[in-house]
């Protein structure tokens, strides 16, 4: 059986709900992953409010729509990042920015976040995807040089920021699955293991797969998941296309999405390097049976062309299945 393809709000916060889910329904998608900010996902109205979780769960299934996922990355950012600054202040509700003093944000954002596991349970969602931001990013450069002392106290701050967090997930039964990504605690493969490492590989935390990070990093995304196989709790298919062409940079020159000058830039799926089959051939042989999101990003195309296309890309790569006999099998047949 093919499997069931999603559409992350994260990019259309703008569009309200009820809009949101008649788009992704016309356009055929299966669900949708719910993002925690504009008006798709609230949190404390889910938490407080009769009738809130009834309603999101009566129009999505008015038009044909399921959900294994919501997203809180925007909150999730705030909780180990340092510094806190107006970055921060764009991105989280009034009542989590407060006075903006750092330490007070970062406790309202981890507040925040068990909530999310609670209202997620209310929902009837299994996993929370996103983001945990880090106290130690902005030494990645390694210079002025970082002593190891520093980076350690870097992945305890995390496990010491989180660990509470995740105990409200055990309660309620649901996973947070970060999103691999720089700027995160976990960006690349050794610094993923680490993280697992700092929590003593506890059940209630693994990945939210997006291979677009992978690409310009120059990682194997298929071998990633196979490498970490009993961690894949999300998948977001979001697409990458890198242009390093000896002025171009890796780092992106702080330069805006869509810069021809950037050296690697989101595409919609299917117009970038992402190796797909390779990703969902990995995805078959893990027996992965979780939820698959497309997460649209292309500052170069309208994203009212690029959504029902992306769908129709990862239609065709998702009906990739094993076979159902070894093809070798007829040459050891008796006669």
């Amino acid at each position: 059986m093919a499997r069931k393809i999603a559409l992350l709000t994260a990019q259309w916060a703008d569009v309200p709900f009820e809009t949101m889910c008649e788009l992704a329904s016309g356009w055929g998608y299966d669900g949708l992953e719910l993002a925690c900010w504009g008006e798709h996902f609230d949190v404390q109205r889910a938490l407080k409010e009769d009738g809130y979780v009834t309603y999101i769960k009566d129009t999505l299934a008015k038009n044909n729509l399921e959900i294994h996922s919501i997203a809180s990355h925007l909150v999730g950012q705030a909780i180990c990042d340092h510094p806190i600054d107006e970055r921060h202040q764009g991105i989280l509700p009034g009542r989590i920015w407060g006075d903006g003093e750092a330490e007070g944000v970062r406790q309202r954002a981890a507040e925040e976040m068990k909530d999310t596991a609670r209202a997620a349970a209310l929902l009837g969602v299994t996993n929370v995807a996103g983001f945990t931001g880090s106290s130690i990013w902005h030494t990645v450069a390694m210079f002025p040089p970082a002593p190891a002392s520093m980076i350690e106290r870097g992945y305890q701050d995390f496990a010491d920021r989180w660990n509470p967090i995740l105990d409200v997930f055990d309660e309620v039964g649901v996973r947070f699955a970060i999103e691999v990504h720089p700027s995160e605690i976990a960006y690349d493969y050794w610094t993923t293991q680490r993280t697992l490492e700092a929590i003593d590989y506890r059940p209630a935390f693994g990945i939210n797969f997006d291979p677009s990070h992978f690409l310009w990093q120059d990682l194997d995304p298929a071998g990633f998941i196979w490498d970490f196989r009993d961690r894949i709790y999300n998948v977001n298919l979001k697409e990458c296309r890198k242009r390093l062409d000896g002025r171009n940079g890796r780092l992106g020159s702080h330069l805006p999405w869509g810069d021809p000058r950037r050296g690697w830039d989101f595409v919609s799926v299917g117009h970038g390097q992402v190796p797909w089959e390779d990703i969902f051939r990995m995805l078959n042989a893990i027996d992965y049976q979780g939820a698959i999101a497309v997460e649209w990003e292309d500052a170069g195309m309208d994203r009212l062309l690029g959504a029902p296309e992306a769908l129709e890309v990862a239609r065709g790569y998702a009906r990739i299945e094993p076979s159902a006999a070894s093809f070798d099998a007829a040459f050891s047949a008796n006669d």
